[in-house]
């Protein structure tokens, strides 16, 4: 069989795509009751390590569609694999994130980043099962962006060894690109983070009749709070600090035996996190000292920072441009969220490009605007559009060995 041309395999995937508009808006629709056991992933937002409506969904989605399927995979009961294709060359990955935020839904898009991986998957398993391509397609349900880092858990448990590439998109406000031509961008690095949580441990004593006999876990809190406060006013322009009370008293005639709270620590590296990380443990630490109260320190995993990787986000660019959008392909800024695809870039070529959408009062990404957004109509055709740019992207890496080349070249040096 003569090797298709690029116009070719575009035609054949963008035509397969359309005949699942339906089955896709399906998937995603947003205009359903949140008890109907027909609701689909946007009106039925679960939590992360909980997402088992979504991971049951999408695997049924699948199967429907003759790709076979392992659910509750590497040991992540919310976590799916599925692959399609021969290790007679590259592996491209592709991560489908599904979970939500508490009280307010799906106010990320995660259930569009789904929509876009899995239209991106299809799509190229597709073209590798009608041209014969060489090399594989592997799509990860990977739970647990928002909290905890599904991607880490899936990276130890040696999910991502016979990837060669990884690809996804994230939604984003449509005014948040300056230039009005530009509906995304294929690259823009993100900071490093992880969470502290302090639990304070006093004892209880009657807050009028002896005081004195007690040891006051409220104290500590308040004092680590104030100590972290004083320490933002001197750390750098990219570093956050933010945290809330998990556990507190709720009356005033005793005592506090007991407090926890808990603190995110963002820095533009690993190494920044951890550094600043530090103080943040002093900070809390101190609490304890000053108050008598014994405190025990608990670490999340560590989001990494993102490495973008130039020739793969300019590959990304023009396959979407050859769908009609203009995209950029990536620049100097620096997020200042946090995503687990940074620790997938660690390891492999990564794309984690940006794509616009309508949200109405200027509002952007963890806002209820933004849960209504990434449930429209509009919303939805811009993901199915962007995981068919990524499928080209992914048909470009496996049949284009210099391509293919210049992205490991860059992602070798980024990382050196």
């Amino acid at each position: 069989m003569n090797s298709p041309s690029k116009t070719e395999v575009q035609t054949a995937i963008s035509k397969y795509i359309d005949e699942l508009a339906q089955p896709l808006r399906e998937l995603n629709r947003k205009v359903v009751l949140l008890t109907s056991p027909a609701s689909q992933i946007h009106e039925t937002p679960e939590l992360a390590y909980e997402e088992h409506h979504a991971h049951d969904v999408i695997c049924e989605f699948l199967t429907t569609h003759n790709i076979p399927v392992k659910r509750h995979a590497y040991g992540l009961k919310t976590a799916f694999e599925a692959v399609v294709g021969d290790t007679a060359g590259p592996c491209v990955n592709f991560n489908a994130e599904y979970d939500a935020l508490p009280g307010i839904g799906h106010a990320c898009g995660h259930n569009l980043i789904a929509t876009a991986s899995i239209t991106g998957f299809m799509a190229l398993a597709f073209a590798i099962r009608t041209f014969g391509l060489p090399g594989q397609v592997q799509l990860l349900g990977t739970p647990a962006e928002e909290d905890g880092g599904g991607k880490v858990d899936l990276i130890n448990a040696g999910a991502y060894k016979n990837a060669d590439v990884s690809l996804m998109m994230h939604p984003m406000a449509e005014d948040e690109f300056s230039d009005e031509k530009v509906q995304g961008i294929g690259g823009r690095s993100t900071i490093a983070c992880y969470d502290i949580t302090a639990a304070y441990h006093g004892v209880s004593a009657h807050a009028a009749a002896s005081p004195w006999e007690g040891v006051n876990a409220l104290d500590a809190l308040v004092s680590a709070y104030n100590n972290i406060s004083m320490l933002r006013q001197q750390i750098g322009p990219n570093e956050r600090i933010h945290g809330a009370i998990m556990q507190a008293p709720t009356v005033t005639n005793a005592i506090p035996e007991f407090t926890r709270t808990k603190y995110t620590i963002r820095s533009g590296t690993e190494k920044g996190a951890r550094a600043l990380g530090e103080r943040v443990r002093r900070c809390l630490d101190a609490g304890a000292l000053a108050t008598g109260c014994k405190v025990q320190l608990e670490e999340t995993q560590m989001y990494a920072d993102l490495v973008v990787v130039p020739p793969l986000c300019d590959g990304f660019q023009e396959c979407m441009s050859d769908f009609g959008v203009n995209v950029a392909s990536n620049d100097k800024t620096l997020m200042p969220g946090s995503t687990d695809q940074g620790n997938v870039s660690q390891i492999v070529p990564a794309l984690h490009a940006l794509i616009g959408i309508p949200v109405t009062d200027g509002a952007h990404n963890h806002t209820r605007q933004f849960t209504a957004a990434a449930g429209t109509d509009e919303a939805h055709e811009r993901s199915v559009t962007a995981g068919k740019g990524m499928a080209m992207t992914g048909w470009k890496l496996l049949v284009d060995q210099q391509f293919y080349g210049e992205v490991r070249e860059a992602f070798d040096k980024a990382t050196a």
